[in-house]
Parts: C-alpha cells; structure tokens; sequence
C-alpha cells in the first residue's frame, strides 16, 4: 500500500505544534520564533510536503494563476517573439508562486468571453494582454470590469496619450531603436536612407517609423521623407516590390519595419543592384530567421519584458497603486561589415544578451 501524502494535521502532531504553526512557517515564517521555525520547516522539507493548492484556493479566494490568450502565429519569422515572452512569462509567473492559464479565442469577443468566464468562476486572479490595438477593445472591457492586468503593449488610440492610461503597461520604444540604427547609418555617410513599413498608423508601424523620421529630419531639414518611404504588407514578396521601388530612387541604406520586410529589401537590392556596392539593411526583432542569415537587426528586450510584466501585476494583485508604465529600450544588433564594425556587445544575440541581464 503507498504511503500516505503528508498533510498539515499529520506533521503537526509529528512536530508536536500546533497547525498553525505549521502553517505560518510556511506562509508567514517571519512570526514563529527560532528554533521552532527550523525545526518545522527541516520536517517540511524531508517529507516532501506541497500544500494543498485547492485547499489554499478555498482560504483566501484566490486562483494563484494568470491569464493569456494563445495568440495566432500570423507569420513563422515575427512570432519568434510573443513564443519567448510566453517562455519567460510562465518561468518568472513560477518564481512568484502564479501559474499561466492558456486559453485560445477566435477573435477580440472570444477574448473577452473567455475572461469574463474565468473570472467568474474564480480560474484566474489576473491577466497579461499582448498584441494591443488601436482603441482596444479588450483593454476597455478590462478596465470597466475592474479585471487586474498588465499589457505588453501600449494602450494605442487616435485620440488618448497612452502615457495616461489607467492601467499597468509595458512596451518596447521602437522609436528609439530605429532612430539609433539610422543615426548609425548617418555616421557613416549614408544620406539616402528608406524606411520600409506596414501601413503607418498611431501604434507600432507608428512608433517605429518616427524613430527613422527623427533621426532624418536632424539630418537634414530638407530631405524629401515621403520620397525616401514605402509602405506595404509585412510579407516578403510585396516588401521586395516596395524596395524595388525605393532601390530606383537611389536608396543606399534601408531601415525596415521587421525582419519580414528586411528579407524583402535584400531580395530588391539583390535582384536590382548585383554588381553595385552593398546596401546596409538593418530590420527589427532580431529573429531567428535574421540571426541565421546575418541580417542586422533590433533586438527587443523580451526576458525584462516578461519579467516586469509579472512583477507589475503581481504587485498590482497584492496591492491597490497608481498604474506603472514601462518603456524598455531595444538594442541595435549590427551584422552587416557595411556598417560601422560592431562591438562584442552587439555581436551577441538578444536572447543570449538578455539572459546576462540582473
């Protein structure tokens, strides 16, 4: 016959103590006195104890776990990144003793359903949103339901700063990335630098594209940008069209949206200019797919990303305070020999760069 699981009442009466005592070492071992509290948790400890999780779910009304939708992968080379934040997420949710409850929805209302059920029934205590939209509507039922979350995302409208929002964010500054790999390119004495993008709009296609437009514009006030742009969908064949485009403008430099339209833009250079000297292509994300290929790119800080995430939410469960906005600045990774030759610090890849962060 197995042995019996240890319980509470059963390694009381072993330590002679009392349940609570036993209990209190193991959730507030700061109030039973030494050497009572050695003694207890040396017994804890050797019979493999684990606390009941349901039990603990029925005493103070909480799940202990954290809702995420599983989100589409709406393309094998930018989804690399919400697969490594859904990594580090479970990994520091873990540390802070909450799970992840994965769900996946059909769309935005499916979303929203599926919390509203959560919730009801008690399965989550919170929710980390990604993938954030313009005028989100999940964002907006969240925050009229009282519902705890974090986004990773900025809460993006046409009309609200999202520097205002009621609620807990953090977001990567693509801004900033593009802005530092342009200036790059400037220093060594690209003038003619395109931009190559998804449909601009007031969030990350947005975001981004500013960076670029900034760092233009102290370049040179009288640079033509529209002339210098393009626009088209985050897939590599209609990004080698619009490169062709911009490679007949006299383009010497490219800065792209992602790594998607990167590859689009060295597909262009490549079939327009073979024998001409090389253009420096510089995308954004940092995947696989341009690590492999040794596309420069911006890598995102995704590991402090989750981990800010689940710090900001498990504070906000703990606690009632004023939302807390984070804005974490990438790091240009530079492959390219065109390009100025890149540090030790550049060479290494996000992931591998993160993973030395405190």
């Amino acid at each position: 016959m197995p042995a019996r699981r240890p319980t509470l009442e059963s390694l009381a009466t072993e330590l002679g103590v009392s349940r609570q005592t036993v209990s209190n070492v193991l959730n507030r071992p700061s109030v039973v006195a030494e050497p009572t509290r050695t003694r207890v948790a040396a017994a804890i400890r050797s019979v493999g104890y684990v606390p009941s999780r349901a039990g603990r779910h029925l005493r103070t009304q909480r799940s202990h776990a954290i809702g995420i939708r599983l989100m589409p992968n709406f393309d094998g080379i930018n989804g690399n990144i919400l697969d490594i934040f859904l990594h580090e997420l479970a990994e520091h949710a873990h540390r802070a003793d909450y799970r992840l409850a994965l769900f996946a929805a059909a769309n935005e209302a499916d979303e929203i359903a599926t919390y509203a059920r959560m919730r009801a029934a008690n399965e989550i205590d919170g929710i980390v949103l990604t993938s954030t939209s313009i005028d989100d509507a999940r964002i907006a039922w969240l925050v009229a339901n009282g519902v705890p979350f974090v986004s990773f995302g900025r809460p993006w409208s046409r009309e609200v700063d999202p520097a205002t929002a009621p609620h807990d964010w953090v977001d990567v500054d693509g801004a900033a990335g593009t802005e530092a790999v342009t200036r790059r390119l400037l220093a060594q004495g690209h003038t003619r630098i395109g931009y190559l993008s998804w449909p601009a709009q007031p969030d990350v296609s947005g975001d981004r594209l500013a960076g670029w437009q900034r760092a233009m514009r102290d370049a040179s006030a009288d640079l033509d940008l529209s002339a210098l742009s393009a626009e088209c969908t985050n897939d590599v064949t209609d990004a080698r069209r619009a490169a062709a485009e911009l490679v007949d403008r006299g383009i010497t430099a490219f800065v792209c949206a992602s790594d998607t339209l990167a590859l689009g833009a060295r597909a262009a250079v490549g079939a327009r200019r073979p024998a001409a000297p090389r253009v420096p292509i510089v995308g954004f994300d940092d995947t696989p797919v341009a690590r492999a290929l040794g596309l420069s790119s911006v890598a995102q800080p995704v590991v402090r990303a989750a981990r800010t995430s689940v710090s900001l939410l498990v504070s906000r469960l703990a606690d009632e305070r004023p939302p807390e906005h984070v804005l974490l600045r990438p790091s240009p990774v530079f492959r390219d020999s065109e390009i100025a030759t890149p540090s030790l610090f550049e060479n290494i890849g996000s992931i591998q760069e993160e993973i030395t962060q405190p």
